[in-house]
């Protein structure tokens, strides 16, 4: 199964996982195994090109594909890949941990994916292929393939779960909010669970059901320019909330009330600590839930899938130009993280909840900056959903359908149930933690650690690298890493569950 053997014409298809970039078609002579090849009919209809081709005047790294895309705009478009609606949970992971732990994990989280970006890039650059999947094809042949796609459908799966919880957990807030209403009523436009179902199919299946990808780009700008005025928002509020809370005043209980539905909250069950303990930061805290804090920062950081499609579309394509704006967006992306970590920390101390726009509403339910920043979010995270969908679909049509042409029934069929599906487990699972930390914990490993790691042993060739080489030893003890990462982390998940750790946060 050596890969640098056979020079065949192997397709350059990029299979998108988050269906956030587009994807070149063309051929090329690489090293490839018999059969490495995806059906033309299937890739042609369900992935429709809305970059054009360049002409042939420069031959280019991989493929006569000439890429477009400036390295501003794709520092821009990764960035936009690597963001997600997991910066909501990561001040509640700081209280959990304390500054300087949650500083040191999210260093080390970030050091460590762009060591894999690393290891991809290497691995692409042997084979000449620039889809995860492919990677996972010519490494271990099938079901390498099939494991790169379940790890990406769980991992989007996760997302779209947590995207569709915020819409369940914050549209009934805005209405209440728009309607002038201090108490949450009965009323079905205020129950979360109607009106996530509403969404998903007026507004999320419609646009799923597209077939060509040509919006992505302006509601990725989109999206990414929430965030930002989100984390504008949340600095700004740090110095606006004083603390400890007035919480005796009448509008600080109606304020809990309005976001919680009547359910309990995150924070600690005991009455609120004497005014300077409560208001004193903690640097270095271990508690149950500090186990969901590693899963939440590693599936904020998920963007493995992403980086080969840029790759491909970046002009003047090298493999040291991606690696920076890797590291340029991480780096972006990192500061965007702990800033907005460490200024909602600081606003609530211990008592902000894992989902932070709910813990604004406790100081005022009637706040116009935090209705403005819950509409953002919820436009944001609302037009995300159909581009995470889109993957996840191509992957079920190539574990279960592969070979077959495009049909409307099959393409319609498969959107409304992953919609369903995910609609069930918002309704009915306990809490965005639950969601972030199992997600975070199974497919997030997968993707970052141990994929790009085994692969880039597999691929690359032995009598360039031979197994016992520096390099392939570093890539075997970041697999490893990797795998004891997942099983400590879904072993404290479990246990913290088992023991009712969770319903302070995670399992509720």
């Amino acid at each position: 199964m050596e890969g640098p053997e056979l020079p065949v014409q192997a397709e350059m298809v990029e299979l998108v996982p988050n269906g956030k970039h587009t994807a070149a078609l063309s051929t090329t002579n690489v090293p490839s195994l018999p059969g490495d090849r995806f059906d033309e009919n299937q890739c042609g209809a369900e992935m429709e090109e809305f970059l054009p081709h360049g002409s042939e005047k420069k031959q280019t790294h991989f493929t006569d594909f000439e890429g477009k895309t400036s390295f501003g705009m794709s520092v821009f478009n990764l960035s936009n890949a690597i963001m997600g609606s997991g910066i909501l949970g990561l001040a509640y992971a700081m209280a959990n941990t304390g500054i300087i732990l949650f500083l040191f994990l999210l260093t080390a989280v970030a050091l460590l994916s762009s060591y894999s970006i690393h290891l991809l890039l290497k691995s692409s650059g042997i084979v000449g292929i620039r889809a995860y999947e492919q990677l996972g094809f010519r490494a271990f042949g099938t079901p390498g393939k099939l494991a790169a796609a379940i790890a990406i459908t769980l991992q989007n799966i996760g997302a779209m779960s947590s995207y569709l919880y915020i819409v369940k957990s914050e549209v009934p807030l805005v209405i209440q909010t728009f309607l002038n209403l201090e108490e949450k009523t009965t009323d079905w436009y205020l129950n979360g669970n109607y009106l996530v179902i509403l969404v998903s199919v007026t507004i999320i299946l419609p646009l799923a059901l597209m077939k060509q990808l040509g919006y992505l780009g302006y509601a990725s700008g989109f999206s990414l320019s929430c965030m930002v005025f989100f984390l504008i928002s949340v600095i700004y509020k740090k110095f606006q909330i004083p603390c400890p809370l007035p919480e005796q005043e009448g509008n600080i209980t109606i304020g809990i009330n309005a976001s919680l539905g009547g359910e309990h909250w995150d924070g600690p069950a005991a009455p609120l600590p004497p005014e300077v303990e409560a208001c004193t930061p903690n640097f270095f805290t271990l508690n149950s839930q500090t186990a969901y804090t590693i899963p939440i920062m590693a599936f904020a950081f998920v963007c493995h899938p992403e980086v080969l499609p840029i790759y491909t579309e970046l002009k003047d394509p090298s493999k040291k130009k991606m690696q920076c704006i890797s590291n340029i967006s991480i780096t972006v992306m990192y500061l965007m993280y702990f800033l907005a970590a460490l200024f909602g920390y600081l606003t609530f101390y211990g008592r902000v909840e894992s989902e932070l726009l709910h813990t604004y509403s406790r100081v005022d339910p009637f706040d116009v900056l935090i209705l403005c920043v819950r509409v953002a979010v919820l436009t944001a995270v609302t037009l995300t959903v159909p581009i995470v969908l889109f993957p996840v679909r191509r992957a079920i049509q190539q574990m279960l359908f592969q070979g077959k042409n495009f049909s409307w029934i099959r393409h319609i069929a498969i959107a409304v149930i992953l919609l369903t599906f995910i609609n069930l487990l918002v309704i009915f699972a306990p809490s965005i933690l639950g969601i972030f930390g199992l997600i975070g914990a199974t497919s997030a490993p997968c993707l970052i650690f141990i994929f790009p790691a085994i692969f880039y042993i597999r691929i690359m060739p032995k009598d360039k690298e031979p197994l016992r080489s520096t390099p392939k030893i570093l890539a075997a003890c970041f697999a490893l890493l990797g795998v004891l990462f997942m099983i400590m982390s879904l072993s404290f998940i479990i246990t913290d569950w088992a023991t009712g750790g969770g319903r302070s946060g995670g399992s509720h």
